[in-house]
C-alpha cells in the first residue's frame, strides 16, 4: 500500500506534458480543480474526464501507474460515498431496518466519488510530470505578487519543495522499517482496529527519529553552503514561456468554456431529449413484455 502512493513522485519522460512550463501546469491544475466544483451534473464530469484522459495520453505516463495512486485513498472514497448514500434525504429507493437509500443520496455519492477520483488523478499528473526543483521555481514565480504584503514567498516555496522531496524518502523508509519489523515477528494485519494501531507504534517511533535526523542533516548542509534565503539569489535555468505553453493556455480556456457550457446550458438542452429516450425505452419494454 505504501508503494502505491504516487503524490510527490516524479515519473521521468520526454512528453509534451513534461516539457511544459511548471507555471502552466500549476495554473492548469488549479483551473481543473476549480472546474470540478463549479457544477454537479454528469455532463461536466464527462468533459473533465475526457480532458484529463487526453492529458494522461500526452504525458505518456502509464495508466496503471496513474491508477495506482488511487489505492491509498480507496477507504476515503468508500467512506465519502457511504456518508452521502445513507445520510441524504430524498426519494427513497431502498429501505431496510433503519437505513434508507434515496435517489438524491445515490446521485450525490456518485458525484462526490467521481469528483474525488478526478481531483486525485489531476493532482498526481502534475507531480508525476514535474520535478520538485521546477515545481518550486514555478510556485515561487506565481507567488511573487505576495511579496508586496511581506509574505516570505521563497521560503514557502522551499518548504513545499522539501516536503515533496521527503515524501518518497519517508515512504521508502517506512517500507524498510515495516519489513524489518515483520522479519522480527511483528503483525500489522490481524486483530481489531485498536490492536492494529498499537502495532504501528514500533514503526512510527523510528520513522519520526529518522525524519528528524534527516531534517537536521539537511539544515546543517544548507548552513554549510551559506544558504540565507531567497534574497539576491538567481536561477541556473530561469523559466521562460514557449509556444507550447501558449497553446496549452488556449486549450485550457477552451476546456473551461466547455465546462461552463456543459454546466449551464447543456442540461436544459439535453435533459428533455434524454427523458424522451428513457420514456421511449420504457414503452418498448412494456410492449415487449405484453407481447411475450
Amino acid at each position: 500500500m505504501i508503494r502505491d502512493i504516487t503524490l510527490g513522485q516524479y515519473y521521468p519522460g520526454d512528453s509534451v506534458m513534461h516539457r511544459l512550463d511548471p507555471r502552466t501546469k500549476l495554473l492548469g491544475t488549479l483551473v481543473y480543480l476549480i472546474s470540478l466544483f463549479l457544477f454537479t451534473n454528469s455532463y461536466v464530469f464527462v468533459v473533465a474526464a475526457l480532458f484529463l484522459g487526453t492529458c494522461i495520453v500526452l504525458s505518456k505516463v502509464p495508466l496503471r501507474h496513474m491508477l495506482k495512486g488511487l489505492k491509498p485513498v480507496i477507504f476515503l472514497l468508500l467512506f465519502t460515498a457511504a456518508m452521502n448514500l445513507f445520510f441524504t434525504k430524498g426519494t427513497v429507493l431502498v429501505s431496510f431496518w433503519k437505513i434508507q437509500i434515496t435517489r438524491e443520496g445515490l446521485l450525490q455519492a456518485i458525484s462526490m466519488g467521481t469528483r474525488l477520483i478526478l481531483l486525485i488523478l489531476g493532482s498526481n499528473l502534475m507531480t508525476l510530470t514535474t520535478t520538485p526543483t521546477r515545481l518550486t521555481a514555478g510556485m515561487e514565480h506565481l507567488m511573487k505578487p505576495l511579496k508586496l504584503f511581506f509574505v516570505p514567498v521563497h521560503e514557502i516555496a522551499m518548504m513545499m519543495s522539501i516536503a515533496l522531496r521527503f515524501i518518497p524518502i519517508l515512504l521508502e523508509e517506512t517500507d524498510r522499517i515495516m519489513k524489518a519489523q515483520l522479519a522480527r515477528g511483528a503483525d500489522f494485519e490481524s486483530g481489531n482496529l485498536l490492536r492494529r494501531a498499537k502495532s504501528m507504534v514500533p514503526v512510527l517511533v523510528p520513522l519520526f527519529v529518522s525524519a528528524f535526523r534527516r531534517a537536521n542533516d539537511l539544515a546543517m548542509a544548507m548552513e554549510a553552503r551559506c544558504y540565507h534565503g531567497g534574497k539576491g539569489r538567481t536561477q541556473y535555468r530561469p523559466l521562460r514561456y514557449k509556444g507550447r505553453d501558449l497553446a496549452a493556455y488556449v486549450l485550457l480556456l477552451l476546456y473551461f468554456a466547455a465546462v461552463i457550457v456543459s454546466g449551464k446550458w447543456l442540461p436544459g438542452i439535453a435533459d428533455p431529449w434524454v427523458k424522451e429516450m428513457l420514456e421511449t425505452a420504457k414503452g418498448l419494454s412494456v410492449s415487449m413484455s405484453e407481447t411475450y
